[in-house]
């Protein structure tokens, strides 16, 4: 199948069962893996210093792997992006090499499209997807998800031209006669990540674009405050869609929320702009992601409450 690259850019592998599980299961599907020596490094939070992180991230780079893959999320590439060979990544896709991850993984995937106009998957890594040893479920080990199987195999083959989901029903009213996008390049990440880098030279300045958001363990205030900046700084008034994907791992304490919730976030962010907002997204930190090709133009279309969105040529 595929020749991959596994690093760790950002948190330290803590659950390194999760890491073995997750490498394993890649063999099992017929892949070549090779890890990064500094893979399971830890220094204080950090999956190595800040020079083991960045020399990790120019071994893949280096590597001539056909998937390079983040061993997990959390924090750590923000603080390390004026050190990153932006261009050594960009030769190295050039010359086929796939980078795929999600959640801290935006903030690099940002800072590469803006400096290079690279493009990148929003995809699974490898403990918390093929390790099954997803935030909150650390140590868990049920069987990796079929659909986010089924997705990173397209990737590796080269085949995958789209991804589509069901909406929530609330969606149908609200979209009216639906959407019809054409082309648009697609963007977006983890909210809190991608809502760090506003003001920085590492955010996409996107116009008329789709971006998608997700998040984990950020009450609906949190990600209302976020959506917030979003707006005031005039970015999502100007793109031809918002796509929400999966917010998770939160806890509502109803007798002070009062009513309070992720919908009426949602209902809030429509009544603020013009442009659709689609939910139910397939990814995030959940079991059943789809691989999003960050950067790349795609069509976005809605039927009542079928969205498609399509990459393939």
């Amino acid at each position: 199948m595929a020749y991959i690259y596994v690093y760790s850019p950002s948190t330290a592998v803590r659950d390194k069962a999760a890491f073995r599980r997750g490498v394993k299961r890649l063999q099992a599907l017929g892949h070549e893996v090779e890890i990064d020596p500094a893979a399971l490094a830890s220094h204080t939070r950090f999956a190595g210093d800040d020079a083991t992180r960045v020399a990790a991230i120019g071994r893949a780079a280096a590597s001539g792997a056909q998937i390079a893959i983040i061993a997990r999320g959390g924090y750590g590439l923000t603080r390390i992006l004026p050190a990153i060979n932006t261009k050594a990544i960009a030769k190295s896709i050039e010359r086929g090499t796939q980078w795929v991850g999600y959640s801290d993984f935006g903030a690099l995937q940002c800072a590469l499209h803006t400096h290079t106009g690279a493009s990148t998957w929003s995809g699974p890594d490898v403990c918390g997807d093929f390790g099954s040893g997803l935030a909150g479920l650390e140590g868990a080990s049920t069987p990796p998800d079929d659909i986010m199987e089924a997705c990173f195999d397209d990737l590796a083959q080269g085949i995958g031209e789209g991804a589509g989901w069901r909406m929530p029903a609330r969606d149908e009213a609200a979209l009216g006669k639906g959407v019809n996008i054409p082309s648009a390049t697609l963007w977006g990440g983890n909210l809190c990540v991608l809502t760090a880098l506003l003001g920085t030279p590492y955010l996409p300045p996107i116009d008329k674009g789709i971006v998608f958001f997700e998040d984990v363990a950020e009450h609906p205030y949190r990600i209302e405050r976020n959506l917030t900046t979003w707006l005031m700084a005039g970015i999502l008034q100007h793109q031809k869609a918002i796509v929400l994907g999966q917010f998770t791992a939160y806890k509502l304490i109803a007798s002070y929320e009062k009513g309070y919730k992720l919908l009426t976030v949602i209902d809030w962010l429509r009544s603020q702009t013009k442009v659709p907002v689609l939910t139910g997204l397939p990814f995030g930190h959940v079991p059943t992601k789809v691989c999003l090709p960050f950067g790349r133009k795609v069509s976005l279309n809605t039927e009542g409450r079928d969205a498609l969105m399509f990459w393939g040529d």
